[in-house]
């Protein structure tokens, strides 16, 4: 997903950010919760949910509810972003996003082909 102008300088200020790089690294692997990044990440959940919500609405983390053996529901947080270029062209920089697809969103298109067939 290509970005440009606003975006680049919003994304570059998010990737150039400690915090949201910890965040995308510790969850590339393995889902986490906001308390095990907060941990992680050694700041407060206040900042790890602020760059949570950046993340978020740059599509470059998702998040889940999981179930606890309690019966409590909780989110935990996974990286969708695989590659970010940077390109500069005679027009300004461009940004392009490479993005993982959720399992889920894949066997949902799946799902959505073979029924259409």
């Amino acid at each position: 997903m290509e970005r440009v102008d606003k975006d680049v300088r919003e994304i570059g200020a998010l990737l150039a950010d400690e915090t949201a790089q910890r965040i995308l690294i510790e969850t590339t692997t393995e889902p986490m919760s906001a308390d095990e990044l907060s941990d992680a990440c050694d700041v407060s959940p206040q900042t790890v949910y602020r760059r949570l919500e950046d993340l978020k609405e740059h599509d470059m983390i998702t998040e889940d509810v999981r179930i606890d053996d309690g019966g409590h529901h909780y989110k935990v947080y996974t990286a969708t972003v695989d590659r970010v270029v940077v390109e500069l062209t005679p027009e300004g920089f461009t940004l392009d996003l490479s993005l993982r697809e959720r399992m889920t969103t894949r066997f949902t298109r799946f799902v959505d082909e073979v029924r259409d067939r």
